[in-house]
């Protein structure tokens, strides 16, 4: 008979727990998309934007306003879900019937393991796709006062198109196609095969190759011995093994690339000797935010049975504080992580670490 009880208990507050969360989140998207709409309807209507990308941009960037909004709905749903049974006075008859707040509280932190496991896909798929369309159509509709501007020029710029492949420029400038300081090495598996060097490349759109100036070429043996050198200061046409848009690349900032892409950039990296602190510590947020949804419910829970007569009010109070604070936790260790002050790993995870702590702390104080 308790058995029964309990299963018809969690379905229950399953039921209200989703029910809540569909609602907040369907509140916070309409907020989202209304303020964003108001931001921005005098640059689509400055650049004749048609209605049919607007509707467009606004389904890519769905994916987005979801993520940023799901652990404030989280909390939401968490706070009223059960601060309504609280107010009814069923949380006091489930003590008297020796239910704990550690079996009411399991089938929430079930969910809430469930939405960290979508958050981290979501932020990973849905989310990177729809950023990667949105900034495109605002770069190609809404020429004047883009938000999502590409920088015009690059330093320091590494690439690998293969194994053995590595190149190297100073400067790149992205619309003008010019790139100076060119080095590009071929690697065999003991030694250097050749090597090329060039003061000043452009693209040139009609060859699909690039125009290559004071550059020069060597060739090298299987013990690393000079066999020939090719030395030119005229332009030149050259097939380098890579095009404009490799370069661009570079561009992008680590938050803007998913966990997968952005893992595969930091192997990039390491291997042509770049530091890839930041790149680390982003990829290493990417994961340790996806269980904000499961510290908030951790941290939820307790708060709304803390004070029983005024569970709703201290609790959506709290709750406040909860989530701001949680943010600025993170962007804290992030800003440690950034300039090495702590390891990538300890920084994105300090936040989660603090307040997992603090979560089972308030739930020892409110077991009783």
């Amino acid at each position: 008979m308790p058995n029964l009880m309990l299963n018809r208990l969690d379905r229950y507050l399953i039921r209200q727990f989703w029910v809540i969360l569909g609602i907040a989140i369907l509140g916070f998207l309409s907020i989202f998309i209304i303020v964003d709409l108001i931001e921005n309807l005098d640059r689509f209507m400055d650049n004749k934007v048609p209605s049919k990308v607007v509707l467009r941009y606004y389904v890519y960037t769905l994916p987005y306003f979801i993520s940023i909004g799901l652990p404030m709905a989280v909390l939401i749903s968490t706070v009223f879900s059960l601060g309504s049974m609280v107010k009814r006075n069923e949380w006091t008859a489930m003590k008297a019937s020796g239910i704990s707040l550690y079996r009411i509280a399991l089938p929430l932190i079930i969910c809430g393991v469930i939405l960290s496991g979508i958050s981290f896909l979501l932020d990973n798929k849905l989310v990177a796709y729809g950023n990667e369309k949105r900034f495109e159509i605002d770069r190609d509709y809404v020429k004047r006062k883009s938000r999502h501007k590409l920088k015009n020029t690059l330093k320091d710029i590494f690439l690998q198109k293969n194994s053995s492949t590595h190149i190297s420029l100073s400067k790149y400038y992205i619309q003008k196609t010019i790139g100076y300081d060119l080095t590009m090495v071929d690697l065999g598996q003991l030694t250097i095969r050749e090597r090329i060097d060039a003061k000043k490349i452009t693209w040139n759109s009609d060859s699909s190759k690039w125009s290559v100036s004071d550059f020069s070429i060597r060739q090298f043996n299987q013990d690393g011995l000079e066999t020939n050198v090719m030395i030119g200061s005229k332009d030149s046409l050259m097939n380098l093994g890579f095009i404009p848009n490799d370069i661009q690349q570079q561009a992008r900032k680590p938050d803007e690339l998913d966990y997968f892409r952005l893992t595969e950039r930091i192997v990039q990296l390491k291997e042509n000797g770049v530091d890839t602190v930041k790149w680390e510590v982003t990829r290493y947020i990417k994961i340790s935010f996806a269980f904000t949804n499961l510290i908030v419910i951790l941290c939820g829970i307790p708060l709304v049975v803390l004070k029983e007569k005024n569970s709703l009010s201290f609790g959506a109070g709290a709750s406040v504080f909860v989530i701001f604070g949680y943010y600025a936790l993170i962007k804290f260790g992030q800003s440690l992580g950034f300039k090495g002050v702590v390891e990538p790993l300890a920084s994105a995870w300090l936040g989660n670490i603090i307040f997992i702590i603090a979560g089972i702390l308030l739930f020892w104080r409110s077991k009783t």
